[in-house]
């Protein structure tokens, strides 16, 4: 970076950002200035916490001091990007999912609060102690939904499928941090690379679901990610078309299937779902009450 930490910094709107010789309080205070948006403060106070090596409480703990000039070009360097747009979870390498802390990069999509329902209902599926039982995470990204899976059935096994050879290395990544042990991970476009006559007791997808002409695709966050995740092209229901249409092969009978999708996709899937003979077909919604996950039993 050529800016010069040594000397205050302004952005266009002459806000004051972080220099030398400031305490940590008022670097705080400058970088919420800057980004200057409802999530600001808990960003900047993220952000700077860990440019310092600090948790949140040790933050606040030594407010009082005064940076030097490799820390203080640290934390703008964090702020900076995140006034660009790029998310926070990118810039601090990591996220937490299911009280798992797995490592992200811009080749995955960011695990959401709202997959976690996917995972709950897939648990459900699954009885305890769930040995010998097989279950596949198509799309598995960075691992959030096959790991949490594992990690709740450790008697079972769980392959991890994706289609993006640098997904899946961040996906085993995080398997050999977290010491999960029972999952396998496969590079395949869907079903296509799997061993002929595998069948799983469940399968799980947080597919590509987001319309191709859907105008949050550029705002916010899902700027920074993977396209190939966000989005199939079309109305969004392209990848779980293929995904339904291909499942009856792979499944034992009684096997379930499970989708995350959009709010407004519900009838749609569970249309696919039942004109394809799953049975027992039903939507989840989650905590806003949104229909986010729906899942159907093969006869």
């Amino acid at each position: 970076m050529s800016a010069n930490p040594s000397r205050a910094r302004s952005n266009e709107r002459g806000a004051t950002v972080i220099h030398e010789d400031q305490t940590l309080g008022d670097a705080v205070r400058a970088a919420a200035r800057l980004l200057a948006d409802e999530q600001a403060r808990g960003d900047a106070e993220i952000l700077i916490a860990h440019a310092m090596g600090l948790s949140r409480a040790g933050l606040f703990a030594h407010a009082d001091h005064l940076l030097t000039e490799a820390e203080a070009a640290r934390c703008l360097e964090l702020i900076e990007a995140r006034e660009r747009g790029e998310p926070v979870a990118y810039l601090l390498g990591e996220r937490e999912f299911w009280s798992l802390r797995l490592q992200v990069t811009p080749d995955v999509l960011i695990p959401r609060h709202e997959t976690e329902l996917l995972v709950e209902q897939a648990l459900a599926c699954l009885p305890l102690p769930a040995l010998g039982l097989r279950i596949a995470d198509l799309g598995t990204g960075s691992g959030a939904v096959a790991l949490a899976i594992a990690s709740e059935r450790p008697g079972s096994e769980v392959w991890a499928l994706d289609a993006s050879r640098p997904a899946l290395k961040v996906a085993e990544s995080n398997a050999q941090r977290l010491a999960i042990g029972n999952v396998r991970f496969l590079h395949s476009d869907w079903f296509a690379a799997l061993p002929e006559g595998i069948r799983f007791d469940a399968v799980v997808s947080n597919p590509p679901y987001v319309a191709e002409d859907d105008a949050h695709l550029e705002r916010g966050d899902l700027r920074f990610e993977p396209r190939m995740a966000l989005t199939p092209g079309g109305d969004g229901l392209d990848s779980i078309r293929r995904i339904i249409h291909a499942a009856p092969d792979y499944l034992k009978p009684g096997a379930f299937l499970l989708f995350e999708h959009g709010f407004d996709q519900g009838d749609a899937v569970r249309e696919l779902l039942a004109t394809e003979g799953f049975i027992d077909v039903e939507t989840r919604q989650d905590d806003e009450d949104r229909d986010r996950v729906s899942l159907g039993r093969w006869r």
